[in-house]
C-alpha cells in the first residue's frame, strides 16, 4: 500500500487548506485511515482518524476545526483543516492501517503565518 499526501502550503491565521492522501489501490481494504502531525521540536501526535465504516476521530485540542472524510471512487482521503492557527503548523502524514499494520505516507508542510 503507498499513500501520496498533497496540499500543503503557507497560509494565513485563520485561513484554510485541504490535504489529500491517495491511496494506491481501494481504500476499502484499509480498516481506518488518519492523519497526524509533526511540529519543529515535538513528537508526532494524531489529529484525525476515519473507520472503513466512516466513523471518524479527532484530537480533543483542534476545537472541531479540522473535519476528515474520504472519497472512493477517488481512493482519497482529506483533512480540511479551517480557521487555522499558527500552532497547527506541522509536517502533516497520512496513514493507513490494515490489523496490525501501519502505511506511511510522506509528509506535507503546512506553515500558518501570523
Amino acid at each position: 500500500v503507498q499513500l501520496q499526501a498533497s496540499g500543503g502550503g503557507l497560509v494565513q491565521t485563520g485561513g484554510t487548506l485541504r490535504l489529500s492522501c491517495a491511496v494506491s489501490g481501494s481504500i476499502f481494504t484499509l480498516d481506518a485511515m488518519g492523519w497526524s502531525r509533526q511540529a519543529p521540536g515535538k513528537q508526532r501526535e494524531q489529529v484525525a482518524t476515519i473507520t472503513r465504516g466512516g466513523r471518524s476521530n479527532y484530537a480533543v485540542s483542534l476545537e472541531g476545526r479540522f473535519t476528515v472524510s474520504g472519497d472512493n471512487t477517488k481512493n482519497t482521503v482529506y483533512l480540511q483543516m479551517n480557521s487555522l492557527k499558527p500552532e497547527d503548523t506541522a509536517v502533516y502524514y497520512c496513514k493507513g492501517t490494515r490489523g496490525w499494520i501501519d502505511y506511511w505516507g510522506q509528509g506535507t508542510l503546512v506553515t500558518v503565518s501570523s
